[in-house]
Formats: structure tokens, sequence, C-alpha cells
């Protein structure tokens, strides 16, 4: 489950707010299933914080959110953060996410509609350009280091390059992938139509 915030801060609270957001990662990272978070401001100049959390499951990340610990650290917050924005995506739509497009909400506040992900035809053609070149090459350094390896059963060598080539694609080519064609997959279709899938979502 990964979870998308965006806050706007006053220029003089900064100071505050850092310690602040750290304190919560802190805290996060005490629970169960916590995979991590990151945050970042969209310039040297912006008043918009961005932060990227992940938990292992809905359960876990349940856990956390009605948290006693969460709630008094979001009341420690109220002064100093103006609006919040706040988006929960599942799957493999998380990587996808447009930090400056998240989704609004003022702590307490019930969350605001939210744009939506790219279409599921651009999220497939970036996992495709990320996942052929890296297949294509470990298939070709196994081949080079195995002499064997086309004697090795179909089944145990799928899973032996599902086991490395899985990791690889999620924590290193996929972000990066993302992070290069995010002019592409945030742009609208020619004409103004997003397709049916973006069109539902905007009429749900």
């Amino acid at each position: 489950m990964t979870v998308a915030i965006e806050r706007r801060v006053a220029p003089e609270n900064v100071p505050a707010v850092t310690r602040w957001v750290q304190a919560g990662v802190n805290l996060a990272n005490r629970y169960p299933g916590f995979l991590g978070s990151g945050w970042v401001r969209a310039s040297a100049g912006s008043h918009d914080w961005h932060m990227l959390y992940r938990f292992a499951d809905a359960a876990t990340l349940d856990a956390w959110q009605t948290s006693a610990e969460r709630r008094e650290w979001l009341a420690q917050g109220r002064g100093l953060v103006e609006e919040t924005r706040v988006e929960h995506r599942t799957g493999i739509e998380g990587w996808f996410d447009a930090p400056a497009a998240s989704p609004a909400a003022a702590p307490g506040a019930d969350p605001a509609p939210s744009p939506p992900a790219p279409p599921r035809w651009k999220q497939s053609v970036s996992i495709w350009l990320g996942f052929f070149p890296v297949n294509l090459a470990f298939t070709l350094l196994v081949g080079a280091l195995v002499p064997a390896w086309d004697d090795v059963p179909v089944v145990p060598r799928v899973l032996a390059t599902t086991l490395v080539l899985t990791p690889v694609m999620t924590y290193l080519v996929l972000p990066r992938v993302t992070r290069l064609l995010a002019p592409w997959l945030a742009r609208p279709a020619r004409g103004g139509s997003d397709g049916p899938e973006v069109a539902a979502a905007r009429a749900a």
C-alpha cells in the first residue's frame, strides 16, 4: 500500500516542520509492515512538500493510521501545516503517482478528489520498457556465465529469473523509468480525452 501526501508549509515553519516530519517517519519505523518513505519539496522556493510512504498491506497500514501515536503526532503538526493532500494506492499504480498532483484535504477533513493515475496502457508500456532490456541482459549474462543454463528445466529457470528480476524491477528500474517518462505519463490525450479508464475515474 502506497500513501502519497502533499502539505503546504509557510517559510517560517520549515525548520519545525522538518523536525515534525522526521518524527513521524521515526514513529512509523516502529510499526510492522513499514517499507520506507521519502519526502521532498517541489523546488527550493516551493511551499509544497510531498511525501510517499509504503506499508506491506492494508492491515499494517491501518494499524499505523489508527494508532494513538499517529493521532498525537498529527495533532502536533496542526499549527504548522496549512493544507494536506492524501492518496492511497495499491499495486503498481503507486509508482506512477505524480507528487505535484497529489489530492487535497486539510488535517481532520475529508480527502478531496484526486487526479487519476496514468492510463493502464501507459503503465504497461513503461513496465515493458524497463523489463525488456533487464530481462534481455539477464538472459545473455547468465547464458554466458552458466554454460548449462539452457539445460536447466524450465520451472526452476523461470523461478530463478523472476526471483532476481522482481526486486531489480521494483527498487531500481521502475522508479527510474517512471521518472524519465514522467512528462509523457502526465500528458493528457489529444483532444482532451484520456481514454475510458481516466474518464471513469474523473466521473467517480
